[in-house]
């Protein structure tokens, strides 16, 4: 091997808004050499400081490309602006490697490892408007859930109702049809009773007879309606309180899920805005002085991934600190960080 085959830097950059960051790069770097080439073996050697020589490329790469764009655009794109910037972009695609002619150094990946402000108070106003955001969305979704709720909630008992209303309805009607047929009824019966009382008493009796079967029948006729319309309501009312249900159960399943999200997105925000050095630098400290720090930002020393699986953010950071001191380009926080 020939040098180190990485290297990292600070650079501070200054955005289109004038907004001054220090962002920390670690990008690989390697000498494409022909063996046995003289001239080329020669090469290498032609620019004294290849260290420097590559970091002061690198940054004046980053910091031209960092100068025309927006904090914000900047913040969200940072990873695309910077690898970009330093490989080069052709035909809306980052190129895989970066060649210097001058001494034939190759850089083939650069790594954000992290990215700060460089005032102090910035760095807390950007902290406090992250959470602020992340409050907001949490309250918008939340409110947008419970409205779905209600209306959903609404919808249902508007449906009950209207099941309610047109069974009453169809008894209403079915009432209105039987004392139609018993004033029908009643009136044969005056009527049977007049001719029975005229002509004999035989054909009165033989009227009445046929008259109560007809009011047998009509109330019997009457009562199945009556029962069969109950049954129908009763039937309805249950299929309508069992969507409701099923309805509410899906939207706090839903609920539950997106607060989860949220959750999730507030504490991996919350530990990039940190940034790796300050969580290195938890990791470090002494038992009741990470307490004392955590608890001083809000934060719990365990981080709860599952009901049997808690993940400890000290052991994380203090591997990632380790790593970070035996100089890896990245550890699994300062990962996520950068993510």
């Amino acid at each position: 091997m020939l040098g180190p085959d990485f290297t990292t830097d600070i650079i501070e950059v200054e955005t289109a808004d004038h907004a001054r960051l220090n962002v920390k790069l670690a990008f690989n770097n390697h000498f494409e050499v022909e063996r046995g080439d003289p001239e080329s073996e020669a090469k290498m050697f032609s620019v004294p400081d290849f260290i420097g020589f590559a970091c002061r490329q690198v940054g004046s790469r980053v910091r031209g490309a960092v100068a025309q764009i927006s904090f914000d655009k900047f913040h969200r794109n940072s990873q695309r602006v910077i690898r970009g910037a330093v490989l080069g972009i052709v035909d809306k695609k980052v190129l895989p490697e970066l060649k210097f002619e001058a001494n034939n150094l190759v850089i083939t990946s650069v790594d954000i490892q992290s990215i700060e402000p460089c005032d102090p108070r910035m760095r807390d106003s950007l902290i406090k408007s992250v959470q602020m955001a992340i409050e907001i969305a949490t309250n918008s979704i939340e409110r947008s859930a419970q409205h779905d709720a209600a209306r959903v909630d609404q919808e249902a008992r508007g449906h009950l109702e209207r099941l309610h209303l047109q069974n009453e309805k169809l008894a209403e009607e079915a009432r209105r049809d039987l004392y139609g047929l018993q004033a029908e009824s009643a009136a044969v019966e005056s009527t049977g009773q007049a001719k029975a009382e005229a002509s004999a008493q035989a054909e009165r009796l033989l009227i009445e007879a046929h008259c109560e079967i007809d009011s047998a029948r009509l109330r019997a006729e009457a009562a199945e309606i009556e029962h069969a319309a109950e049954l129908e309501s009763r039937v309805n009312a249950q299929n309508a309180e069992v969507e409701y249900q099923k309805l509410l159960n899906e939207l706090q399943i839903t609920r539950a899920k997106e607060v989860m999200k949220i959750e999730v997105g507030r504490f991996s925000n919350t530990v990039g805005a940190l940034g790796g050095e300050t969580v290195t630098a938890i990791a470090h400290a002494a038992p009741m002085e990470q307490a004392a720090l955590l608890k001083g930002m809000g934060l719990s020393p365990d981080l709860m991934t599952d009901s049997s699986s808690p993940l400890n953010m000290f052991k994380l950071s203090q591997a990632d600190g380790q790593k970070g001191l035996g100089g890896s380009a990245g550890g699994s926080l300062s990962s996520l960080l950068s993510k």
